[in-house]
């Protein structure tokens, strides 16, 4: 899930503003959440037409994972239970307590900043409930309970990943504070949406907008079209991202271990030199590798 913008984690019932454009709103009732934006998950409102919808999108996306997603995710991903019917929430979060201290809890949809990032430092991890429409079976625009189940919550059950997930909601926190909440927007982007792993086998995905997507998940790890950059955190901050496309820039990690230490420095001084190389030389577009870096082919 992709943090909104707001200057506020109060729900006023209606939808937040979001990074990016659109034609609408996001989808979702907001005025059923409360102030922290969570709500039940109403299971018996799913139509049998909706678990069908979600077993279909499971099944499809779980042949694809062998070579391309890392180990970590396939090994995990089980925790998900039977795919035939969209899962309960509440008992995804009985098995990733025992493991991780994790718990998944529900939302209407996307919502601000300050509300993802609290969730996150407490080790809650925002799940949005409704799901896609048959149209929007190969693309959705925002995240729906597909995305979030199947991309994000298998790694919560991988300890090293779990601590970098409260790292990033308590750097989120403190980065609102500071104004440099777009700045932590690409870590996320780069890393939990879109992240790429080396291994001794080769490039896997770990990132949940690369393992929730049909196209992508291929696409990231066997193209030769996009550039795949070593990770640098620095230089991630300066780098801007597409929506609407498949990433032309993709950053890899040499492990979680990386992503985790990445995250336990003090942000303040490293927001510093950022803004200052990006107002000395620019921000770096999509699809940009700059001079000197290391590349990973395909």
């Amino acid at each position: 899930m992709n943090p909104a913008v707001a200057h506020s984690a109060v729900n006023q019932g209606v939808a937040p503003v979001t990074y990016g454009s659109g034609d609408r709103p996001p989808r979702g009732n907001y005025a059923r959440a409360g102030a922290d934006y969570t709500c039940a998950q109403d299971w018996n409102a799913y139509t049998e037409a909706d678990h069908d919808t979600f077993r279909r999108l499971h099944a499809r996306q779980l042949q694809q994972l062998p070579g391309l997603a890392c180990d970590e995710f396939i090994a995990a991903v089980q925790q998900l239970g039977a795919p035939g019917r969209i899962p309960r929430f509440d008992d995804i979060s009985e098995r990733l307590l025992k493991a991780t201290g994790w718990q998944i809890v529900c939302v209407p949809g996307l919502i601000p900043e300050e509300a993802f990032f609290a969730l996150l430092a407490a080790r809650k991890f925002p799940v949005t409930d409704w799901i896609r429409q048959p149209e929007e079976f190969d693309y959705v625009v925002e995240p729906d309970v597909f995305h979030d189940l199947f991309g994000h919550v298998p790694l919560l059950f991988d300890a090293t990943f779990a601590d970098y997930m409260q790292a990033y909601g308590a750097g989120g926190l403190k980065a609102s504070r500071l104004d440099a909440c777009e700045l932590l927007a690409r870590l996320y982007w780069y890393t939990v949406e879109f992240g790429l792993i080396a291994t001794k086998q080769g490039l896997r995905a770990y990132g949940a907008g690369i393992l929730s997507s049909a196209g992508e998940l291929r696409h990231s790890v066997t193209s030769p079209e996009p550039r795949r950059v070593a990770f640098d955190l620095q230089r991630l901050m300066r780098s801007r991202y597409r929506i609407d496309t498949f990433q032309s820039t993709y950053f890899v990690v040499d492990s979680f271990r990386q992503l985790f230490e990445a995250t336990a420095p003090d942000f303040t001084p490293i927001y510093a030199r950022v803004r200052e190389t990006i107002a000395r030389e620019g921000e770096v577009e999509a699809g940009v590798v700059l001079p000197g870096e290391r590349q990973f082919s395909a």
